[in-house]
């Protein structure tokens, strides 16, 4: 016997089929016990308000997405890799979602400001984060009220990762270093060295410090704000060191005036082949490097993490896109949700160790 439809109501979208068929069995029941009049009417309107509810959860919407523009948060200030990239992602977006994606600086507070912003927001998917690695671990070295602080891996439905970048020892030229024999000589010999970060509780300054224990020495810190006013004073001369990404050292490389003398990974890295890595120096313990992930405020449907998964790994193999990518040091690199779930995970409790065993705090 075949099946009556149940008839649309002027332009009302088009129900799932699942809400389809229970909303038409629940109309011919309830037709079937209620004959006339009245009882019927209100039988008719209550399965169809019920099939209406069934059919627009965050899944239907989902299928929709995207129906009005995009807004991916930098949690930091306009012109740095994360702010550059997130602009190269949101004009590809644009182009295959069919929606403007906006890209929106909200710094302040090591990145905590815009991560706690979209941890806040609407999970519907207009709303997304690109974040450093530093997001999995600015809230340890921060003060904050925690109860107004997002949690890295409680807060965000993770998308995908989009790049990982090298974290490269190098010294300025004035130093005379040119590889890491040389100045563990010195430092073991009791010379007062100095190394750069880009800031206190950065990846470069934790680097910096597992370093420090790993090889038993002690290299001071020297804190800056920012990347460019750390490379400046290693090629000044003001700094032996400094723990940096490639992209920001890369115009000294070829005069010689920076040299990369090791990766702080366990294996070496194509963009500095010739420097050894952290396992080949005997520090198998330490294997760090940067990266970047894109998240979405906690509850974000399913179908929408997979829409922008999905747009993201095609992205990612574009060959301007890796291209572009490269010339901040960074290598394009797409993952599951779930593996960027992890990760987050995993480098947050490992730097709230660290952080913890160090003492460190920004400034």
């Amino acid at each position: 016997m075949r099946r009556r439809p149940v008839p649309r109501l002027g332009h009302e979208p088009r129900p799932r089929l699942s809400a389809t068929l229970l909303s038409t069995q629940m109309v011919i029941m309830m037709f079937k016990q209620l004959q006339s009049g009245r009882r019927a009417t209100l039988a008719l309107s209550a399965a169809l308000a019920t099939a209406g509810a069934l059919s627009t959860p965050f899944s239907a919407m989902a299928a929709d997405y995207p129906a009005k523009p995009i807004t991916i948060v930098v949690a930091y200030g306009a012109g740095g890799d994360t702010d550059a990239m997130a602009r190269l992602f949101g004009e590809k977006l644009t182009q295959r979602l069919g929606q403007p994606v906006i890209v929106e600086n909200r710094a302040g507070a090591s990145g905590i400001i815009g991560s706690n912003y979209v941890a806040r927001a609407k999970p519907d998917g207009y709303t997304l984060l690109l974040a450093p690695s530093t997001f999995s671990m600015a809230t340890h070295v921060v003060r904050t009220n925690s109860a107004d602080t997002y949690n890295p891996a409680r807060d965000f439905s993770p998308i995908t990762q989009t790049a990982s970048q090298p974290l490269l020892l190098v010294a300025g030229q004035a130093s005379g270093y040119t590889s890491v024999a040389q100045v563990l000589k010195d430092a073991k010999a009791g010379k007062a060295l100095t190394y750069a970060s880009p800031g206190s509780g950065s990846p470069m300054h934790i680097l910096g410090e597992l370093f420090n224990q790993a090889a038993g020495v002690k290299i001071t810190h020297v804190p800056y704000k920012g990347v460019a006013p750390a490379v400046n004073d290693l090629l000044g001369g003001h700094v032996a060191l400094s723990w940096m990404t490639y992209g920001p050292v890369e115009p000294y490389l070829a005069s010689g005036k920076i040299h990369i003398l090791a990766n702080g990974a366990a294996e070496r890295t194509p963009l500095a082949p010739d420097a050894p890595s952290m396992a080949e120096l005997g520090y198998k313990n330490i294997d760090i490097a940067a990266w970047q992930g894109l998240y979405a405020p906690k509850g974000t449907p399913a179908e929408v993490v997979r829409t922008l998964n999905g747009h993201m790994a095609e992205i990612l193999k574009m060959p301007d896109v890796v291209a572009k990518m490269r010339v901040f040091g960074a290598f394009a690199k797409a993952s599951t949700p779930e593996a960027l779930g992890k990760l987050t995970a995993d480098e947050y409790a490992f730097f709230g160790k660290v952080v913890k065993e160090f003492g460190i705090q920004a400034d």
